[in-house]
């Protein structure tokens, strides 16, 4: 058990590490990307305001097929990159929540790139 907490702990202080970074070098939105053993989601987060702009997940009974590989962490970027776009928003910091930058991290951001967000 000591094991799993230490790695529970790293893996906060790597978020801690990363947001606090992000926060004071950005004053565009967050768009935070979260994995979960059953469902991906995301949100666009304003900090300065502290509300949360727009959000997609693939929990919900519209979203169709497998919830947690990769096409559904592209159907992911398209979707957000689609509501960013009608909120106006455009370029925004990407925080990974101290993932790394592969598989369906890497995924999702191509799709938010091509869908016309800036990161």
């Amino acid at each position: 058990m000591d094991r799993l907490l230490e790695k529970r702990t790293r893996l906060k202080r790597r978020v801690n590490r990363v947001k606090f970074a992000i926060r004071s070098r950005a004053l565009r939105p967050r768009l935070v990307f979260n994995r979960s053993n059953r469902f991906l989601s995301v949100q666009l987060i304003d900090d300065s305001k502290g509300i949360t702009i727009c959000s997609a997940t693939t929990a919900g009974k519209t979203f169709a097929g497998n919830k947690k590989n990769k096409d559904a962490a592209k159907k992911l970027g398209e979707i957000l990159a689609q509501k960013a776009k009608e909120k106006g928003v455009q370029s925004v910091v990407f925080d990974r929540r101290g993932r790394l930058y592969h598989g369906r991290i890497a995924e999702f951001a191509d799709a938010a790139r091509k869908g016309g967000l800036e990161f």
